[in-house]
């Protein structure tokens, strides 16, 4: 079962060649972009999907390994490195446009993947040391409101017209950017003054957690700016915008089209694996510690990552992660796979 936890250090293989973006030269400032996404997207072309579930024994043994939590750990750690790394190498003298930019994406790759993703599969947890280490990493990427809106508003509206998070029959992805991006974030204020006026106290104390994310992240570019300049504050900036741009390309794939039956006035049937779009393609879900098995992250979110199950009744993508992200750049192309799987859905009364 040990030997099984280091399968999730191949997200490693990004960190290395981000490292090596921040460091050379060249097509090499690329690299981790090609392999994102060129390289795992044509291999997940030709090696099947594994829905193989592990049994109640080994998950619970899984579970129960601290191993899995420690390589959360260990990427909290590595993105702030890594951070460091390209704040410090993104403006050195003789990088040409087309360098810098390389390095900019490679950041906002890390940015998505590590910072967002893990981020995410921290702020699940209950203690407050990985609630706390998941607000850390999402501060690197300028959306600890996620947090908030994620935990407090995505799960609880997940596949209905009150999600920002959850695409619509039709609906382009770039549209998609606008509505989620700017509800989301209006959704996380409406979620944290709600819960300072059960406490009666001002949606303008200091306990506000809207209030302190704005804080903590106006203080962490300050420094960046304090520290490195101005230049490089912005190409921060740029790289957290892409990796916010994941984020939401990822949650635009993950529930495009599917909604829960409204059974009252403004209640819904409960999140059902159904609902959410899940990937078994073994590239995409060791890159994004399993967040594509994301049919049962909703229906059971207290799981961890190393025992999410396949689901027989919950609905494929066509491919993996990366690869349906690229077909959600296109919007025809999307429509035409997407929606001709939603009609079959139907047609079978899913």
């Amino acid at each position: 079962m040990t030997i099984k936890v280091f399968k999730y250090l191949s997200p490693i293989i990004v960190y290395v060649l981000a490292w090596l973006a921040f460091t050379q030269n060249g097509w090499l400032t690329w690299c981790p972009i090609i392999y994102a996404w060129v390289l795992l997207p044509l291999a997940e072309l030709f090696i099947k999907p594994d829905e193989k579930n592990m049994n109640a024994a080994e998950e619970e043994l899984a579970k129960n390994n601290r191993l899995y939590d420690y390589m959360l750990y260990l990427i909290v750690i590595l993105q702030f490195i890594a951070l460091y790394k390209f704040l410090s190498v993104i403006n050195e003298p003789g990088l040409n446009g087309w360098e810098i930019t390389g390095r900019v994406f490679s950041m906002g790759l890390l940015c998505g993947t590590f910072g967002i993703n893990v981020g995410h599969e921290l702020g699940h947890r209950i203690n407050k040391f990985e609630q706390t280490l998941a607000k850390v990493l999402l501060m690197t990427s300028l959306y600890m409101h996620f947090f908030i809106e994620h935990n407090k508003g995505h799960h609880k509206n997940v596949a209905t017209p009150q999600d920002p998070s959850s695409a619509r029959l039709n609906e382009p992805l770039y549209t998609f950017y606008l509505r989620t991006i700017v509800f989301s974030y209006l959704s996380a204020w409406k979620i944290s003054n709600e819960e300072m006026r059960k406490k009666g106290l001002s949606v303008l104390n200091i306990k506000n957690e809207m209030l302190q994310v704005h804080l903590i992240q106006i203080i962490f570019v300050g420094v960046i700016f304090w520290i490195f300049g101005s230049i490089v504050a912005l190409y921060f900036l740029c790289a957290a915008a892409i990796g916010i741009a994941l984020l939401e390309t990822v949650n635009y794939i993950e529930h495009y089209g599917l909604q829960r039956k409204e059974t009252a006035a403004g209640k819904y049937e409960r999140a059902m694996p159904q609902h959410s779009w899940n990937s078994n393609h073994i590239f995409g879900r060791l890159m994004l510690f399993e967040l594509s098995r994301h049919s049962d992250h909703h229906y059971l979110a207290s799981r961890k990552y190393q025992i999410l199950q396949h689901h027989n009744d919950a609905p494929q993508l066509p491919t993996g992660y990366p690869g349906s992200m690229i077909l959600a750049l296109l919007p025809p192309a999307w429509f035409y796979v997407m929606n001709r799987k939603i009609k079959q859905l139907e047609n079978s009364g899913g």
